[in-house]
């Protein structure tokens, strides 16, 4: 083959890559509330990501701490992962152990991905993104329940609210993430900080077995990320299957 139709031919398939490649991006819904938030917000984000050594946008990765009252924001720098805030939950309802069916009134408790079909810029509680339950474990297990969401008005149903101006800003976050080419944001709802004192005093609290075998599997997850975190290592993954969460390097 001539080198210059050879090197044109390069240039034709990379570009036809990229181009399919932002066709299969899932577009991120949008409306004048989320736009005028995203506004509002967007200079002191960048502020604090500027501050972190973070870039614009950024990967994120959110987890959530019942008892505690906390969801937590960290974002990717070249130095690994770091707390960009921890937002105090201004209501969730239920108490510790997982949510089990429609209409027990419990926040869940699991590994759930943010996709950006599952952001509400038109939400009646402000702002909101769906977690996803149940997701493929919980619906192995029986378990029920349908728009179980993180949102604004700090009202909860079964869900973890925020006051409006820090759903805002944690909306903006996973959004512009998303935006950014990141596929999907972990969200990771945990019932306490699961140290191994915090678990052997907890399982005895627990309120079914089905609990108690949900907080062994999610105690492996949050060891793992938060050594992976501490140390600035690279985050693991977690799949989610049928029998439960694995973990992946």
């Amino acid at each position: 083959m001539n080198p210059l139709r050879g090197m044109i031919a390069s240039s034709v398939l990379l570009l036809c890559a990229l181009l399919q490649g932002r066709a299969m991006a899932e577009p991120i819904p949008s409306s004048p509330r989320a736009q005028a938030a995203l506004k509002r917000v967007a200079p002191a984000i960048d502020a604090r990501l500027l501050a972190l050594g973070a870039s614009k946008p950024t990967r994120l990765y959110l987890r959530i701490f019942k008892q505690e009252g906390a969801l937590e924001a960290w974002v990717a720098t070249a130095q690994g992962y770091r707390l960009f805030a921890s937002y105090p939950i201004c209501s969730w309802s239920g108490r510790l152990g997982g949510k089990h069916k429609e209409g027990d009134l419990q926040a869940p408790e699991g590994i759930y991905e943010i996709r950006a079909k599952q952001l509400n810029p038109s939400s009646r509680f402000h702002l909101s993104f769906n977690l996803g339950f149940p997701n493929a474990y919980e619906r192995a297990q029986g378990f029920t329940g349908s728009d179980l969401m993180v949102h604004g008005n700090c009202v909860s149903i079964g869900c973890y609210a925020m006051t409006d101006p820090l759903i805002e800003e944690i909306y903006a976050l996973v959004s512009r993430a998303l935006a950014g080419g990141q596929s999907a944001v972990p969200v990771h709802a945990f019932p306490f900080r699961m140290s191994a004192e915090n678990l052997l005093s907890h399982q005895k609290r627990a309120r079914t077995p089905a609990d108690r075998a949900l907080w062994r599997q999610l105690q492996a997850v949050y060891q793992a990320y938060s050594l992976a975190l501490e140390s600035k290592q690279n985050l693991p993954k977690v799949s989610v299957t049928v029998t439960g969460y694995v973990l992946r390097k």
